[in-house]
């Protein structure tokens, strides 16, 4: 969602534990070839200034939600722009949008929304489609709180607008056995290599409808990074996904498929640089103490970084 109480959802392994990671502050170091002939490269492949304009209207969205802001969230819509509910209300004009909203705010006081993009298309200048899912923190008992929407957005004046946003509720039942098949993860695992030391903790979070993911990583220097990951089944997709955020700032998402016991994720992101980011990330479950990861096919703003090492994370006992 963005959108109703009842329409609310959520990269496994982006780590900086690595020396080589993608989001390891060591990447700059890497050898790559001389600035004049990268540089271009780099600057073409950042992210559209417009995509980035449409998520900080999200962010938006988010804040005036959970600050319990009608009137604001409102007038993130065109002035005729339509909200349509998870239970098919259909609401027209910013009026009617925020009399809606008043209701929806007045139900989820003492909740959160988080809200998790799942693609943005440009479809011209002035037009784009968001598609993503939203969660409620902490889940009201006895309400589906997971839920996925669609945004049609329209440039105005120079500023990005929602013209038209539909939601729909997602079967609670259907997400949680999606994941099911990741429940060997949730516990605390750990891990060494070159020097660094990686902990992390798994757990389930919104009544067993995502996985979130901590980490914590100590580099031989002794400095500390440390990150979050949340795993979720994209109905939409028809897959799991992941969403990577890390404390220099970086950010990637991950689609996975699965293989008997191991699990490729498709990566893509961002560095707090801006350069984009892509890999494939290979989990293989080993037993139900461990497990090998391994990161390939890497780039950092088009241009090539080798392969990681492969490395065996161990549960930690209790």
């Amino acid at each position: 969602m963005r959108f109703s109480l009842h329409g609310l959802l959520g990269m496994f392994l982006v780590s900086a534990f690595f020396s080589t990671s993608l989001t390891n502050s060591t990447i700059a170091a890497t050898p790559v070839a001389p600035n004049t002939t990268t540089e271009p490269a780099v600057q073409d492949q950042k992210e559209n200034p417009e995509i980035a304009l449409i998520r900080k209207g999200a962010a938006e969205f988010e804040q005036a939600f959970n600050s319990g802001n009608a009137s604001a969230v409102a007038a993130l819509w065109t002035p005729d722009g339509e909200f349509i509910s998870d239970e098919g209300e259909r609401h027209i004009g910013r009026a009617a949008i925020e009399e809606a909203y008043k209701k929806i705010l007045a139900a989820s006081q003492g909740h959160k929304i988080k809200l998790q993009i799942d693609s943005i298309r440009m479809l011209s200048d002035s037009a784009a489609i968001e598609d993503g899912h939203a969660v409620l923190e902490p889940s009201p008992l006895g309400v589906t709180t997971i839920g996925q929407y669609t945004v049609v957005h329209v440039k105005s004046n120079g500023k990005w607008l929602m013209s038209s946003v539909r939601d729909s509720i997602v079967d609670n039942t259907a997400v949680q056995g999606k994941l099911s098949e990741l429940d060997w993860l949730i516990g605390k695992w750990s891990a060494e290599e070159h020097g660094s030391r990686i902990e992390s903790v798994c757990s389930w979070i919104a009544n067993k409808s995502f996985i979130q993911r901590t980490y914590m990583v100590t580099h031989p220097d002794n400095s500390v990074t440390s990150g979050l990951q949340i795993i979720g089944y994209n109905p939409q997709g028809g897959h799991i996904q992941s969403w990577n955020f890390s404390s220099d700032g970086g950010y990637a998402v991950g689609v996975w498929s699965r293989n008997g016991d191991q699990w490729i994720t498709e990566l893509q992101g961002v560095l707090p640089t801006g350069q984009p980011t892509t890999a494939f990330n290979a989990l293989t479950r080993l037993d139900s103490n461990a497990y090998a990861w391994q990161s390939m096919q890497r780039y950092v703003g088009g241009i090539p970084v080798e392969d990681t090492d492969e490395v065996v994370v161990k549960r930690q006992s209790k």
